[in-house]
């Protein structure tokens, strides 16, 4: 039967897997696996049938988070729309149950027990923030689940139940520091972050590589709560401290407050080097190119790569989501998931979590829309540090990246 003939409902999906078809194809290296019996491929009790396996998605898609982890809930469903257009895994369709953890860690860990213990999903797809993720983390390692982490993130973790696809500390920290100090001659550093794990942590390793590796001063460091928006009174500190950079890690919808105050105070990217690690495509959408030009981010990934796999990627995306749909860092990593999950299941000829998780090291995916990426023993990706400054359309341009994989190494010696 044409196309033309489908129901509109059936033909918006016939056009979509059309068109997402040769980015699933790429990422697909491995091909399709046999359609093993059941009682071979599920030996723990986890929903999988003869034609289909159960995942969650756990992200915040209501309060301050949802402008950053919405991206993340279309990437992961996209990737899963693509795989089951080639047939799914084992023979299998993935089916997703969706929970909102609504920007409240108590209520990811309360959702986190449910999608495990309640509906025995094969693995997870979530969490945004440090604060949810260890939310979450004790029922992972308690009920043996799956968690696949898609953001940026500062280091010192390592489970067996957590595939970390986002950066670590070292390759997203401390290589911007390394890339201040040469590019910008940065000498003085004023540290601005979120309050709660990821942004304190994440400033305390930035303290140390500038006192300690850089003979820089730190002067200023100021934190505040999610969803905070009134920084008067921080603009003011730092208009008195004059730092060679602002240094920051405010996360959320603070962002969109945070730089629209700094462009009302004169603080704007021709007049002040700013430098930070928490401002996406994503994000952007909120704050405003406007707002934003002229400032830096640091990242691995950014819409704005040219390579043919992230230009498939951002096609696909924007077939799906609309034309002014937009994709950052977390977006991309977040699309990740799905397909190394497929990948080591493959591998392993099973769904169960032991077995998925000893056949994950070593994991590649050549076709990335960031580039190559392969999954380390430690469970954190091998990948590139990218530096761009923001224009005023909202969008990135990149400036710098660094000539090789970064091997992550999320235990650094000298910055516990």
């Amino acid at each position: 039967m044409s196309d033309k003939h489908l129901p509109s409902s059936q033909r918006r999906k016939f056009v979509f897997g059309a068109a997402a078809l040769p980015l699933a194809l790429a990422m697909s290296r491995i091909g399709h696996a046999a359609a093993l019996p059941t009682a071979q491929v599920n030996t723990t009790g986890l929903a999988v049938t003869d034609t289909e396996v159960v995942v969650g998605q756990l992200h915040s898609a209501t309060g301050t988070m949802a402008i950053s982890e919405t991206g993340s809930i279309q990437a992961e469903q996209l990737a899963i729309d693509q795989i089951n257009a080639l047939g799914g895994i084992l023979g299998r369709k993935i089916r997703v149950i969706k929970e909102d953890g609504a920007s409240d860690w108590p209520t990811f860990a309360e959702k986190s027990r449910k999608l495990l213990v309640n509906d025995k999903v094969a693995t997870v797809f979530g969490c945004w923030t440090s604060a949810s993720r260890k939310a979450v983390l004790p029922i992972f390692e308690k009920e043996n689940g799956l968690l696949y982490y898609p953001t940026f993130y500062e280091g010192l973790e390592q489970s067996k139940n957590v595939i970390y696809t986002g950066q670590e500390a070292t390759q997203q920290i401390l290589y911007s520091l390394d890339w201040a100090k040469k590019e910008k001659s940065a000498k003085s550093f004023f540290l601005v972050g979120s309050d709660y794990i990821w942004p304190r942590t994440s400033m305390k390793i930035a303290r140390k590589h500038v006192e300690a590796f850089q003979g820089g001063k730190i002067v200023g460091e100021e934190y505040y709560p999610l969803g905070h928006t009134n920084f008067n009174s921080l603009i003011n500190k730092i208009k008195i401290a004059k730092p060679d950079c602002i240094f920051a890690a405010v996360v959320g919808g603070s962002n969109v407050a945070f730089y629209k105050q700094l462009k009302a105070a004169g603080i704007t990217g021709v007049k002040q080097f700013l430098l930070t690690l928490s401002v996406t495509e994503d994000e952007m959408l909120g704050v405003g190119g406007e707002n934003f030009a002229g400032f830096y981010s640091s990242m691995k990934y950014f819409q704005s790569l040219n390579n043919p796999n992230n230009q498939a990627f951002v096609e696909a995306f924007k077939k799906a989501y609309g034309p002014k749909a937009v994709i950052g860092d977390v977006t991309q990593a977040a699309y990740l998931g799905p397909w190394l999950w497929k990948a080591a299941v493959e591998k392993a000829g099973s769904f169960d979590v032991d077995k998925v998780a000893a056949a994950s090291p070593g994991i590649e995916l050549p076709t990335a829309p960031e580039g190559y990426v392969k999954i380390h023993d430690n469970h954190h990706l091998y990948s590139k540090a990218r530096i761009a400054q923001g224009q005023p359309d909202g969008t990135f341009k990149v400036v710098s990246e660094s000539p090789e994989l970064i091997v992550p190494d999320p235990f650094p010696k000298g910055y516990q």
